[in-house]
């Protein structure tokens, strides 16, 4: 059965007072915080062995039937330090890599168990709206991303124009494990997932592209946070609400 890490070590300071006393991965939308909705999604896709990375008061990501393990130097390395200090390679089927504060829905996790590649990372194509909404500007903060053919061919450059943004990054990559091993001397020379994942591409290391339609969102900062609490609250038909409906009577409410 398929594995997940979940990074979850960061302190959140673009958040402000809203993660004044919280590790990033606590801060609360739409009635959770991102990490029990993450975890949530990753569960309703059959995932149950997971591992949460936490550093910055770590100890508060603390979740019935979660591994924690808390990356010592977590304040002055990157994400993929965090993925090593979970000991990746003892996942014989292989794992998912998810963020904290990038909440997904199931469905978008279930696209991404269902690619048959050794590796595969999940690009949003509807993420233009996102990004406008975020930043006004969407290659402000947008990285590269191109494929062709359901391969991935090129990621995480800064882009000059929209032509070299297809889709963006969204926070999840499937490793199996012979996947992971072809990334693993890779990865110690890597900060973050997209420059792992390039550097897997000039190595000539085949990655799937995953194409998702929205249903995620990237929580970095304040004005992040108030513009997913205010979508969630309204209830308005978001192209990137993450949540699942949950029946109740004849009609549908929000988890």
């Amino acid at each position: 059965m398929t594995s997940a890490i979940v990074l979850a070590a960061g302190r959140g300071s673009r958040l402000g007072r809203h993660a004044r006393h919280l590790p990033k991965a606590l801060v609360r939308a739409g009635g959770r915080t991102l990490l029990d909705w993450q975890l949530q999604a990753l569960r309703a896709c059959g995932i149950e062995r997971i591992v949460v990375v936490g550093g910055y008061r770590g100890e508060q990501l603390a979740r019935t039937g979660v591994e924690l393990v808390l990356a010592a130097r977590w304040n002055e390395t990157g994400p993929i330090a965090s993925l090593l200090a979970a000991r990746p390679a003892r996942f014989d089927e292989g794992f998912v890599l998810a963020y904290a504060d990038c909440p997904h829905h199931p469905a978008n996790i279930a696209a991404l168990l269902a690619a048959h590649a050794e590796v595969a990372v999940a690009g949003d194509r509807a993420w233009q709206a996102l990004w406008r909404a975020r930043h006004g500007d969407p290659l402000v903060d947008a990285e590269s991303y191109v494929a062709d053919g359901g391969r991935l061919r090129a990621i995480g450059a800064t882009p000059h124009s929209l032509d070299e943004v297809q889709a963006q990054f969204a926070g999840l990559v499937r490793f199996s494990a012979a996947g992971w091993a072809r990334a693993e001397p890779l990865a110690h020379a890597a900060h973050d997932a997209t420059a792992l994942l390039a550097a897997m591409l000039r190595e000539g290391i085949a990655v799937a592209d995953v194409p998702l339609a929205g249903r995620w969102c990237e929580i970095d900062g304040a004005q992040d946070l108030r513009l997913c609490r205010r979508h969630l609250h309204a209830n308005d038909a978001w192209s990137h609400d993450w949540r699942e409906p949950v029946a109740q009577g004849m009609g549908a409410s929000w988890a």
